[in-house]
């Protein structure tokens, strides 16, 4: 399965997805890695998707990612008689511990929590920011607020604190029993809902304990804020415009996309932009120009992946959604200004061996003209870094770790191949040159840079560049470099 595009695609598995034939047809327009919503899947519904999508992939020879997203805490009101109020603008609201249904002057509010860390001031958003209230006071287990959007509110409808941090951790005894069934499952990305701290992403990652890599959900005010440990906390980034545009004004969104994007980059994590993508397709065969838009900015703005939720999940029309993204997404990256945008914000590299030998690769693939960056890998660091710099060139992946394949699925411009270490550097150069050149990436004539670690095998020790060019017959002819920890540079 060879695909040129460097975006990838994540579609989100749903009633309207998950039968085989679907998958299989979702998977050939696009899809890289499969999303399962634990907010709506059982455990043995997601035992289903998951033997599923690996028979396809044994099927097709070729990774495919499974994200798993957990629901996290959800805040939610108590009960109204009758079900349903009016709340007058510039009324005083009372939120409670009563458990009687509340009216249209109060409400239960069925987390303590809440009590103890609201603050005079702070803001109250209901029914996903429709309604909105400020705190007058609070005190003896009681919020009295002032209501600055009015309307209907109904029983057990969300409650959002961007003012406040709660002293809630990110998972529930649900997402406890979740990220369990998904850890036994094999999950490849576990999706983080309600970080608010980097506290939240290192506990969550001693529990997994390297068996999956973390997502973090960017969707609250606190998390933007304490956004730097995020990112160093994190394995990967989901941009979630839906619940950021709930508790942070809307028109904040689009720059917030590009700062975490570039954030999420800068330190070579993949970032995905996702929420509301094609919402349009989910009854219409056709998206709108402004949806068009919206997918084509975040491949410009150089993100690792767009993702599709309702779309995919419960729509209408959900492989011609994803025949549509991959349109957008192919259209955008052979648009003549696209590498102009992608590299508008440089990204400096770190000060380590892996970043020198990543940019190296890069700039030497440009400079003579190669065909593609060859990256042997066991953790996926190596392809992670290469990536990062996004080269206008195939990235191929070679790891011996079928996880490994599976994670780098979601990573922008890697195309990942699993096969076994090489012998020494001479089966190195001859096992890549296979691959590229069966695959198509590489033709007769051309070349490419391969870069591995010395000792071969060995994790987190990528520390050689070999250039390589590939005769008739696609067996390396001879003409080669080397650059290696006590090698010489040929003349």
């Amino acid at each position: 399965m060879k695909r040129d595009r460097r975006v990838k695609i994540v579609a989100t598995l749903g009633p309207a997805s998950s039968a085989p034939e679907t998958l299989e047809q979702l998977f050939l327009a696009g899809v890289d890695v499969f999303r399962i919503n634990m907010s709506h899947a059982t455990h043995d519904i997601a035992r289903q998707l998951v033997f599923a999508v690996r028979q396809l992939a044994k099927q097709h020879r070729h990774p495919i990612g499974i994200l798993f997203d957990l629901q996290g805490p959800k805040l939610r009101l108590g009960e109204f008689a009758g079900g349903r109020v009016f709340v007058s603008e510039g009324a005083t609201f009372t939120f409670d511990q009563d458990e009687t249904p509340g009216n249209n002057e109060r409400v239960m509010l069925p987390h303590p929590q809440i009590f103890d860390s609201i603050a005079v001031g702070d803001t109250l958003l209901l029914d996903d920011g429709k309604l909105r209230m400020r705190v007058k006071d609070a005190a003896n287990k009681k919020i009295l607020a002032e209501v600055l959007v009015g309307g209907a509110l109904a029983s057990r409808k969300g409650v959002s604190l961007p003012d406040t941090i709660l002293p809630i951790g990110p998972l529930t005894d649900k997402d406890r029993g979740d990220l369990e069934c998904a850890l036994d499952l094999g999950a490849d990305w576990i999706a983080l809902s309600f970080v608010q701290r980097a506290e939240d992403v290192l506990e969550v990652k001693s529990i997994v304990d390297g068996l999956a890599a973390i997502m973090v959900k960017i969707e609250k005010p606190s998390a933007i804020e304490d956004l730097d440990a995020i990112i160093s906390a994190g394995d990967g980034f989901m941009v979630a415009r839906g619940d950021l545009g709930v508790e942070m004004p809307v028109e904040r969104v689009p720059g917030l996309q590009k700062h975490i994007t570039r954030k999420a980059r800068t330190a070579g994590k993949p970032v995905i932009v996702a929420t509301q993508m094609l919402e349009s397709m989910i009854s219409s065969p056709v998206p709108t120009r402004a949806e068009v838009s919206d997918v084509a900015t975040a491949v410009f703005d150089g993100a690792d992946a767009v993702m599709l939720s309702a779309e995919s999940a419960v729509g209408q029309h959900p492989v011609t959604t994803i025949d549509m993204m991959n349109r957008i997404a192919c259209e955008a990256e052979t648009d003549p200004d696209y590498r102009a945008f992608v590299h508008a914000t440089q990204i400096m590299p770190q000060a380590t061996g892996a970043d020198a030998i990543a940019g190296a690769a890069h700039a030497i693939a440009q400079t003579v003209k190669l065909a593609a960056i060859v990256c042997y890998t066991a953790t996926g660091s190596t392809a992670l870094r290469v990536a990062r710099e996004r080269p206008g060139l195939p990235v191929i992946g070679l790891t011996p770790v079928e996880a490994t394949a599976r994670r780098l699925s979601l990573v922008w411009g890697i195309q990942t191949y699993l096969t076994a270490d090489p012998k020494n550097l001479s089966d190195m150069v001859q096992k890549a040159a296979q691959i590229v050149f069966d695959e198509g990436w590489v033709k007769s004539g051309e070349g490419m840079v391969i870069t591995a670690g010395v000792p071969i095998g060995s994790p987190g020790t990528t520390n050689m560049l070999r250039i390589a060019y590939l005769d008739k017959d696609g067996i390396p002819d001879g003409h080669a470099g080397s650059v290696a920890p006590s090698a010489q540079v040929p003349d």
